[in-house]
């Protein structure tokens, strides 16, 4: 087995278990709730989800989508939500050979599909989560870049100011972009301005792109152009094809139109 398969192989359970915490930041943290207690009941009939019902996508499967207690259906979402950021992770530290970046990307990769599903619900990005987020990604990046793992903290910054910056300007000056989108702006930029600028660009390329279609989509369907339209998942959409394609993306956007 190659080195790269052993450090998906071992990212899985870790996913998993990550992938089941956000089902309930998804549920809690839009409410107000603290994520930590109480235990996650049955909406229905109340009863608590014991611990063998409570593993990540075979418990849903072995309990056939239904409440043990009282039958209600649970959602196909929650197990979906639980495999999505799972192949996330698992393809990160497949993807990265240098641990200290796989780490990095990784743990981006684990809040996107929880912050996506909360913009769409709700249209906004929770400070609760993006501050703790940009907090622990800047504080990892220092200590990676001390230990030479592969990050760089004056690329970090500058991520940070490209991307954060660029949409704070345009939440003040435009009303079609939210202070939640240029704080996800932030953590993106940050973390991949820490492995290269390339990965920015592709990043905030994609987001334009997908944001763009997204938007044509909403009109042809009858969306007023006034609507709201959340940002949130289009930026997430970006972050995940600079993550695992952006280095390729760049050698050819600057073979192509730049000519080195």
């Amino acid at each position: 087995m190659s080195d790269a398969w052993l450090r998906a192989l071992v990212a899985l359970p870790f996913g998993l278990a990550i992938g089941s915490f956000m089902t309930v930041v998804i549920a809690r943290v839009p409410a107000g709730e603290s994520v930590l207690h109480p235990r996650s009941k049955c909406p229905r009939c109340g009863a608590e989800i014991r611990n063998r019902d409570n593993i990540p996508v075979l418990g849903w499967v072995l309990l056939r989508g239904r409440c043990r207690g009282c039958g209600e259906r649970i959602s196909v979402s929650y197990p979906l939500t639980e495999l999505g950021t799972a192949l996330l992770v698992c393809a990160a530290m497949y993807t990265y050979e240098r641990v200290w970046v796989g780490i990095m990307v990784a743990a981006l990769m684990a809040i996107l599909p929880a912050i996506s599903i909360i913009d769409i619900q709700h249209k906004l990005i929770p400070n609760k989560i993006t501050y703790p987020a940009a907090i622990g990604f800047a504080v990892y990046i220092v200590v990676a870049t001390l230990f030479d793992g592969g990050t760089n903290l004056v690329g970090a910054g500058l991520g940070l100011l490209l991307y954060g910056g660029s949409l704070l300007i345009l939440a003040f000056i435009s009303r079609g972009m939210g202070m939640g989108d240029a704080k996800l702006g932030v953590v993106i930029g940050m973390v991949f301005g820490a492995i290269g600028l390339r990965y920015v660009g592709v990043a905030v390329a994609g987001a334009i792109l997908f944001g763009g279609i997204g938007g044509i989509i909403a009109l042809l369907i009858g969306r007023d152009r006034k609507s709201a339209i959340p940002f949130g998942p289009y930026m997430a959409a970006g972050a995940v094809i600079a993550a695992f394609w952006g280095q390729q993306i760049a050698d050819w956007y600057l073979r192509t139109f730049a000519g080195a």
